[in-house]
């Protein structure tokens, strides 16, 4: 099954998708639908990738992080006469 969509292009992009089909013999909705469905995978992978993440750290020891202020205090030591080693 397939559903119609409207999109509204800047006169640049449609320049440019016309172009394209033309060079490659094939229609701007097929083009568009080929970006669209790209654009799709790899957005999904990362949301995907990220919610996998959060949830892994969430489960994690509270000792397999540094808290963020201590890793801010140490980063803005760096070049200073105060410069310490990493925190650990």
């Amino acid at each position: 099954m397939s559903t119609t969509m409207t999109l509204r292009l800047d006169d640049d992009t449609h320049d440019r998708l016309s172009k394209l089909a033309g060079a490659t013999d094939r229609s701007k909705a097929y083009l568009a639908m080929q970006a669209l469905q790209l654009f799709l995978e790899n957005n999904e992978w990362q949301v995907a990738e990220i919610k996998t993440t959060i949830a892994e750290a969430d489960a994690a020891s509270p000792d397999q992080f540094i808290d963020n202020d201590r890793v801010s205090d140490w980063m803005n030591r760096w070049g200073t006469d105060q410069e310490t080693p990493p925190p650990a």
